[in-house]
């Protein structure tokens, strides 16, 4: 999900307890043509295309493409673009540019579509780390898609080029590169357009495992979305700490915690008396799911444990398990240490005469700045266990704690950084890795992100707007097609209905795909792995995705979506629900009664539901709800599923109790 956000573990850098920052690069000299324009790419067709680069100011360029000529100029920063087509499909071609004595020559280019395929790691997973990785590298030979990969890359301020070369899909290409190659789900998406419309297909790869969907848009882009305001005006103290780099960051990161946190200064790390003011959360847990919805910020928990006469004096070793973000933890006021990392299991070494007979405090302060926060391991990964004394058995520490709110984040300026390279903040990624590609002429785009996002469901939906309609103002290829996956089922199943964080995220993106102009969605719902996060299936992603695009962006009479939500009427004890994209019909795709629909009354009590298929409705009801007021469908974070329409596609998750504007 997030990678590292404040640095005391950095991959491939750092070892426990120091922290190494890569050297900064000399600034290269702009190139006289843009990277983006290498043989074997793909220019967009039916469009006008701008060609660009950089040349001493007032040079004069030209541009030769199938028998047609654009001219341009140099302008006082260096930067000239010339403007060609439209051209319909076809190729190979080649294009010239010339300023005088520098000349290039492009060769094997094609006219065709070109895409951007963007979002956190189930985007970015290859080919060779998704299902069936032998047989589809082997048969990865398309001639006519072409590959392009945006690298990594943080930025405070936007950037204009970006390193990389278009290459011909092939075996080596799809299965070369990190985790697995070129992306499984964008390759899959292109295809099945390559196929399916006998074009050829251009996909410009830009995502990163983790990331939050703030760090993909613009400043301006967030302005209207509100919620960034506090966390882009600490941008430029930002870039101030990535230049002081990790030296003194621990200091830096006290200041901040003692300048803004009650708990901090009021000790909440030490015995106390008066806990009034705290109440109960059973962990381990994420905290979005139990009582601190869409929370970001300082959390403190606290655990009384009563140990026998045995452990006075013992030295131990409190495992707590993964922590998201940051946490520092302390027993009976004693400091164990801390941690920078979300995905690190914390296991702190509590020293001699630390611990006593009777009652113990553990107090644990946690900061998470985006996504899902808390102490969210496993109950088992959750112990105090005395170091070498066998006779004495480890003592369980998950359950009901005692937790209190510090400060929430919007209402601090960012805590200090020490990873130069973090993706976890607002803008740096759209000025790292969309900014380099503009203004490249393309068809549209397909986002497979949220993950990070979840618990924040009401921010993403206005957020993930914002984003579509700052990429098309960028873009300046007006309202492109816009296509997102619904997150995939992932977790354990629950064995009763109720609210779900990973339930209203999704809804969040069916609600932007039914709002916003020339947008759709593609459900990864059914095909999820509740154990991996990162699902196999990326084959039916990208086909599903295709099938949105064949509809919407080409006109096509496919099927693109399976029955989703339209209305819902109260007939006596049962609601009856009608669905569009239900004209081929409704089945259980087992044969079996349909599963996962819940019912509730005016009290809002779930109960799970029978269902049955009445010609193009369902009919819901539960002897446990005689007066229901609502259904659900598909409302956790994974279930297995059943309920498709005749055509082979998935039912979308749904609530009737939502919000309809």
């Amino acid at each position: 999900m997030k990678t590292i956000l404040f640095g005391v573990l950095v991959i491939g850098l750092v070892t426990v307890g120091a922290v190494a920052v890569r050297a900064a690069a000399a600034k290269p000299a702009k190139p006289f043509l843009h990277q983006l324009f290498t043989d074997h790419m793909v220019i967009q067709r039916d469009a006008k295309v701008p060609v660009w680069g950089w040349a001493k100011k007032g040079t004069a360029v030209t541009v030769r493409f199938q028998g047609t000529e654009a001219r341009a100029k140099a302008d006082a920063k260096g930067r000239w673009q010339a403007v060609l087509g439209p051209f319909p499909a076809g190729g190979p071609y080649e294009m010239e540019i010339a300023a005088g004595k520098t000349a290039v020559k492009l060769s094997d280019v094609l006219v065709g579509d070109v895409w951007i395929c963007s979002g956190q790691s189930n985007m970015e997973q290859g080919v060779g780390a998704a299902g069936n990785p032998e047989k589809e590298i082997a048969a990865a030979n398309y001639p006519n898609i072409r590959l392009f990969t945006a690298p990594h890359r943080v930025e405070f301020e936007p950037v204009d080029t970006v390193d990389g070369v278009w290459s011909v899909c092939s075996t080596v290409s799809v299965g070369s590169g990190g985790w697995g190659g070129f992306s499984a789900a964008a390759y899959y998406f292109g295809r099945k357009l390559n196929q399916d419309l006998k074009v050829p297909v251009g996909l410009l790869h830009t995502s990163w495992g983790g990331t939050i969907a703030e760090a993909w848009v613009s400043r301006e882009g967030l302005k209207p979305v509100k919620d960034f305001d506090q966390a882009v005006k600490g941008l430029k103290g930002m870039q101030a700490e990535r230049k002081k780099g990790p030296a003194g960051y621990q200091k830096r990161m006290e200041k901040w915690y003692k300048s803004l946190e009650p708990g901090t200064k009021k000790g909440w790390e030490k015995p106390l008396k008066d806990m009034a003011e705290w109440k109960t959360m059973r962990l381990p847990t994420k905290w979005e799911e139990a009582g601190l919805p869409d929370f970001d910020g300082v959390v403190w928990f606290r655990l009384v444990v009563d140990l026998p006469s045995g452990w006075a004096g013992r030295a131990a070793i409190l495992h707590l398990g993964p922590i998201d973000d940051r946490d520092t933890t302390w027993v009976n006021g004693k400091l164990l240490g801390a941690t920078d990392w979300y995905n690190a299991n914390r296991d702190y070494a509590v020293p001699k005469g630390v611990l006593k007979a009777g009652k113990n405090t553990i107090a644990v302060r946690v900061l998470d700045t985006g996504g899902a926060g808390g102490i969210w391991g496993t109950p088992d990964q959750m112990s105090l266990e005395a170091s070498g004394e066998p006779g004495l058995p480890s003592v369980s520490l998950a359950g009901e704690w005692l937790y209190r709110v510090g400060i929430p984040l919007g209402d601090s300026p960012p805590p200090p950084q020490v990873d130069p390279n973090n993706p976890h903040v607002v803008t740096v990624l759209y000025n790292g890795m969309i900014s380099p590609l503009l203004p490249f002429a393309i068809k549209g785009a397909i986002w497979y992100q949220g993950e990070s996002n979840v618990g924040r469901a009401e921010q993403y939906r206005r957020l993930l707007a914002g984003l579509i309609r700052d990429w098309r103002a960028r873009f300046g290829v007006g309202e492109f097609p816009f296509y997102i996956v619904q997150l995939a089922g992932f977790g354990d199943a629950k064995p009763e209905p109720g609210d779900d964080s990973w339930a209203e995220l999704r809804e969040a993106q069916w609600l932007v795909s039914r709002d916003v102009p020339n947008t759709g969605i593609a459900t990864a719902f059914d095909i999820g792995e509740s154990k991996d996060i990162h699902p196999k299936n990326k084959q039916d992603v990208g086909a599903r995705l295709a099938l949105a695009a064949e509809a919407g962006a080409y006109g096509l009479k496919v099927e693109a979506s399976g029955p989703s939500y339209k209305a819902m009427r109260k007939e006596g004890a049962a609601i009856r629900i009608e669905f569009d994209h239900a004209s081929d019909g409704l089945v259980s795709m087992d044969g079996k009664p349909l599963a996962g629909f819940s019912i509730a009354g005016a009290d809002k009590k779930w109960a799970w539901a029978a269902a049955r298929i009445d010609g193009g409705t369902v009919v819901v009801s539960s002897p446990k709800v005689p007066d229901p007021v609502a259904v659900r469908y598909g409302w956790t974070a994974f279930m297995e599923c059943n309920f498709y329409g005749k055509g082979g596609m998935p039912a979308l998750p749904f609530r009737t109790d939502g919000p309809t504007q």
